[in-house]
């Protein structure tokens, strides 16, 4: 059985384990507390090196350390409930909109949020390496998350999903964005109705709450 190395507060591994709920697939959870620094431990590097969540370890005992690689590995082994499209254009178009949503949305979060936050001074950066604070890029993250918000309403006044016409991995992707915002005290505006109604919509799938 696969077993998945887990954060239940972070965003990051929240995003695995949505895909893992969203194809049904049966695994095992070993909790890592970032807060306690469990992911910085000995016996976790052992697991991974770069000391991050998720990690997702097959029975065999290979471990995937990115969530990029952890999809690719699931939409192959398990195709049934494809997050990633079936035809080539429905794959391109996926792959196009999730990567927006993780450069400009998790990315943006991620520099507003590492670059202020008082508990994470000298941990700009995730992994094993220290790095300073950039207070500008805290201000720039947040001028991008507003941006972001704009945008993905824009595009939601037109597609139904994030991607097309079906639920795919960039609604996870985007789902975790409009989430992980609020660390940030950002959130979409009252008049961004598409959006709002959107994640109003994953809001009553059974992965949300996972």
């Amino acid at each position: 059985m696969l077993t998945l190395y887990d954060c239940s507060t972070a965003p990051s591994p929240r995003r695995a384990r949505m895909t893992l709920a969203e194809k049904g697939i049966a695994h095992e959870t070993v909790e890592i507390d970032l807060r306690k620094g469990e992911q910085m431990s000995e016996s976790y590097r052992k697991i991974n090196p770069g000391c991050t969540v998720p990690a997702l370890q097959t029975e065999d005992g290979h471990v995937m350390t990115e969530n990029a690689e952890i999809l690719a590995y699931l939409e192959a082994e398990y195709p049934d409930t494809p997050l990633t499209g079936t035809t080539p254009m429905e794959k391109a178009a996926i792959a196009k909109w999730n990567w927006k949503m993780e450069m400009e949305g998790l990315l943006a979060i991620a520099e507003a949020l590492r670059n202020a936050s008082p508990a994470m001074k000298d941990r700009a950066l995730p992994g094993p390496r220290n790095y300073v604070q950039i207070p500008e890029l805290a201000e720039r993250g947040q001028k991008k998350i507003a941006a972001f918000f704009e945008d993905l309403d824009a595009r939601l006044q037109t597609s139904e999903y994030v991607a097309g016409d079906s639920y795919s991995v960039a609604d996870i992707t985007a789902t975790i964005v409009v989430d992980f915002a609020k660390w940030v005290k950002a959130a979409p505006k009252e008049d961004q109705t598409a959006l709002l109604a959107w994640h109003k919509r994953m809001q009553e799938r059974p992965s949300y709450s996972l």
